[in-house]
């Protein structure tokens, strides 16, 4: 049974409890500091490189943590979630357990930064909800989510909020007291992504449902300024029960004075939301309230700074601002902050820990396997996965003889492909010789488990053409730069290549998809030539996909969902990986993988030359593994300043 790790605060208060109002009228200047998808990067440090790092690493965040403090009377600091995994450091941890008496190095830190509240991500769940409530019973704060229901009772399984009296000076130098609320919301999809952890345990409301039930209470309690921390994105085309990312639709509710947002991995404000409606890029306002969105691994720290004035006896907002302020400045390539040495020598034992687990042989290579292309062409990085994946399949599947015989597929997409939200030396790089866990982790960032699901060939189909969504339509009749990749409505862990088959992709057609697989275009088709074993696949032929959890019980691409899942393995995609590697090195000396090149662009035909542009690390690492295995004509034309190289892409003739 979960223990619950959090109480309500407001009932505790002497003197009147929550509904007490000063009488007289002042003005409160309150920062609120804001951390999200930190994903176990404590450290400055890249446990994949093996290498120190400026651009991320809650070490980094922390300096600006203090400083922010420093310029401000009253702050409270807020962690948005997606704290535990998402590092070789959570992996660790999770690995080897925690005993009753141990502390998670994520709440070493967090405690040590004095964290005044915290809400739950989704990848909170990716290690079960044991080992996560073992995590949270070392946090010195409490942690809040209302959209999280028990499955038995639907009564929230953690405290959906808390009111918490924090003593604060007014402009004129005086100690009041002002009731903050908090209340937590997640993205309601967790129980389809960790539906092995989560089934008939919990199940979840739509964030906008569970807003307008718990804030009238917090107000009627006596909140005189209501947080939402909110682990979902900004999505403003239109509001959908039960939607992912309902940020924008959040701060339509009334009495929520502010937002932290996070999940999507992006920063607001920032100039990718400029022109959404009701959105102020200049202030950080979303429908007039102060929202931020503090990027990733540290990489932010958001920063919303509120203005309250008390009017007969109750506190207002008058004015407010959000920002995000980053660790590291891209321009010019150079840190804005270093590490805080005291956080580091915190965390010495789990970072030496951490070097030497990820630093376990597991085999050996014969190939460098670098994730430069992977968005333009078949790459190693995506094979070797796939393989893994057939293989673990083939040997456990139908070992009852309860299951037809179908051809058996993969599914596996890039998790690290770079793009202008990320970093340039975000892709994944494993050298040739020997592999240690480290490059399996690089190669499979997440601890998914291993689905089947079985679809006709239609779906497989409709699958590859929502991973087709990944490319902007390229104009032949123009002759100006056009950019391939679509980054800004696209990630990269969405652009599933499917092994077992062959296909043409044609990048002059419009997407049939957007980003989320929602039908936009349902009479173009990007997909072309689409064969398996040399003959062309047809609607009603019969498959196995073999994916990971997210993907096989999200629903969101075609063919997938509870009811197309015909195995749910207990065994992680990354662990399943791991295993091959050790396994064909054993057997053969060493894995020799290479794309078979299975999928590729569609050659275009215009008469006019066509400048289509592709963006990827620009390194000297990547620019001569670039210039011997690219398998379409890639004309390097600069490296900008942020640290990508610019390439010209000349589909029009075959290399």
């Amino acid at each position: 049974m979960l223990i619950k790790p959090v109480k309500f605060i407001c009932f505790l208060i002497a003197l009147g409890g929550c509904m007490t109002k000063l009488a007289t009228a002042d003005v409160i200047k309150l920062r609120v500091l804001a951390t999200s998808d930190i994903h176990a990067n404590m450290m400055d440090y890249d446990y994949y490189r093996l290498e120190p790092t400026e651009k991320f690493g809650l070490t980094r965040t922390a300096s600006l943590i203090k400083q922010a403090r420093l310029e401000t009377e009253n702050t409270v600091l807020i962690d948005n979630g997606d704290l535990i995994q998402g590092s070789p450091l959570g992996d660790y941890i999770a690995s080897k357990g925690l005993t009753d008496e141990e502390l998670h190095p994520v709440m070493l830190a967090m405690n040590s930064l004095d964290y005044t509240v915290a809400t739950l991500g989704n990848h909170e769940f990716n290690y079960g909800l044991p080992f996560l409530n073992q995590v949270l019973k070392g946090a010195n704060f409490p942690y809040v989510n209302a959209n999280i229901l028990d499955a038995q009772t639907n009564a929230p399984y953690f405290t959906p909020y808390t009111i918490i009296p924090t003593p604060v000076k007014t402009i004129k130098g005086d100690t009041v007291t002002l009731n903050i609320g908090y209340i937590g919301f997640i993205a309601p999809k967790i129980t389809i992504w960790d539906k092995q952890h989560l089934d008939g345990k919990v199940v979840t409301e739509d964030i906008i449902t569970s807003a307008k039930k718990w804030v009238p209470k917090m107000k009627a309690q006596g909140a005189d300024l209501i947080i939402a921390i909110n682990h979902s994105g900004i999505d403003a085309s239109g509001y959908v029960n039960g939607m992912e990312n309902a940020g924008f639709y959040l701060s339509e509710v009334p009495n929520i004075d502010a937002i932290i947002t996070g999940h999507s991995h992006s920063v607001f404000p920032s100039s990718k939301f400029d022109g959404l409606p009701h959105v102020d890029i200049n202030n950080g306002l979303i429908n007039g309230t102060p929202t931020v969105m503090p990027g990733f691994w540290g990489d932010h720290l958001g920063v919303i700074d509120i203005t309250l004035d008390n009017q007969n006896g109750n506190w207002s907002v008058v004015q407010a601002h959000a920002k995000s302020r980053p660790i590291f400045d891209a321009t010019s390539k150079s840190a804005l902050v270093e590490a805080d040495i005291e956080l580091i020598n915190l965390l010495s034992t789990a970072h030496d820990a951490t070097q030497h687990y990820v630093n376990q042989p597991i085999g050996k290579s014969k190939n460098n396997l670098y994730g430069y292309l992977a968005l333009i062409q078949d790459s190693p990085t995506i094979q070797i996965v796939n393989q893994a994946q057939i293989t673990y399949v083939q040997n456990v599947l139908d070992k009852d003889g309860s299951l037809e015989k179908l051809p058996i597929l993969s599914a596996a997409a890039p998790f690290k492909a770079g793009g202008r939200d990320s970093y340039a030396v975000s892709y994944t790089e494993v050298d040739k010789g020997e592999l240690t866990y480290r490059n399996a982790a690089d190669l499979y960032l997440y601890p998914n488990t291993l689905t089947v699901v079985k679809i006709t060939g239609e779906e497989v189909q409709q699958w590859l053409e929502c991973s087709a969504g990944q490319f902007n339509q390229i104009d032949i009749e123009n002759d100006n730069p056009q950019e391939l990749i679509n980054f800004n409505d696209f990630r990269s862990y969405n652009f599933d290549v499917i092994d077992g088959v062959s296909y043409e992709i044609d990048i002059t057609q419009p997407a049939r998809y957007d980003g989320d697989c929602n039908l936009i275009n349902p009479d173009v088709s990007r997909i072309v030539n689409l064969t398996f074993e040399g003959k062309p696949i047809v609607k009603s032929d019969l498959f196995y996909v073999v994916t990971n959890n997210y993907r096989g019980f999200g629903g969101k691409f075609a063919g997938t969902g509870s009811d197309k899942v015909v195995i749910a393995a207990p065994d992680e995609n990354r662990a399943i990986l791991a295993s091959y590697i050790t396994e064909v090195s054993a057997l053969e000396g060493q894995i020799d993988i290479q794309a078979d090149n299975n999928w590729r662009l569609r050659p275009i035909v215009s008469d006019k030359t066509l400048d289509i542009r592709f963006g990827t690390a620009g390194h000297d690492k990547a620019h001569n593994y670039i210039k011997s295995g690219a398998k379409v004509n890639l004309i390097s034309l600069k490296r900008d300043p942020e640290g990508i190289e610019i390439y010209r892409l000349d589909l029009q003739s075959k290399k």
